[in-house]
């Protein structure tokens, strides 16, 4: 995972392109199923060399990325950030990272919801936790009101930070079910 060494100021160009293909791709599928196929898709997408070559080429990447993952509105809405990213530059999406209303500027990326952007912006190094239904459900059974309390808590108990956090807690819950018991307060366990 690439957010550990990251830092949002010196994103690059193809890491963000990566990186918000992974978190469209992954909205709402299984990460395994995502993981297998993300070569090609990468190889689909010029390997994110560059948003302009892939605005310019979107046609060609689309129709490759679609031979190997048949979700059309995902893989258009890639090209789609692509274009974005070749029309502002890079440096004005670092920026916007850097802004108060982080969430809000990158919900204006296709496919980037309320739950995803949290996702984007700790992909690209920011110190969150993404509210994600494993994290909620967690922070729900441990008698907390949200993933980012919950691990805002024990970042500060471990000195780790609430990225590492976050994932830690996210595999977990996708190592197999029954993961709430595990996080339950003293008081639903009587």
């Amino acid at each position: 995972m690439r957010w550990r060494s990251c830092e949002p100021h010196a994103v690059i160009e193809s890491d963000f392109l990566r990186e918000a293909a992974w978190v469209v791709l992954n909205s709402g599928m299984r990460e395994s199923v995502v993981r297998t196929r993300f070569p090609l898709i990468s190889a689909s997408f010029r390997w994110w060399r560059s948003a302009a070559e892939i605005a310019r080429h979107a046609r060609e990447c689309i129709e490759e990325a679609l031979a190997c993952f048949r979700h059309e509105s995902k893989i258009r809405a890639i090209a789609s950030i692509a274009k974005i990213i070749a029309r502002d530059g890079i440096v004005t999406w670092r920026d916007r990272m850097a802004s108060d209303d982080v969430m809000v500027q990158l919900q204006a990326l296709p496919f980037i919801g309320p739950t995803t952007a949290y996702h984007l912006a700790k992909n690209l190094g920011l110190n969150v936790a993404k509210p994600d239904r494993h994290l909620t459900r967690i922070a729900t059974a441990a008698g907390y009101v949200s993933p980012a309390e919950l691990c805002t808590v024990l970042s500060r108990m471990t000195m780790d930070d609430i990225a590492v956090v976050d994932t830690i807690l996210w595999r977990c819950a996708t190592l197999g079910s029954g993961y709430q018991s595990l996080f339950m307060t003293t008081a639903e366990h009587h």
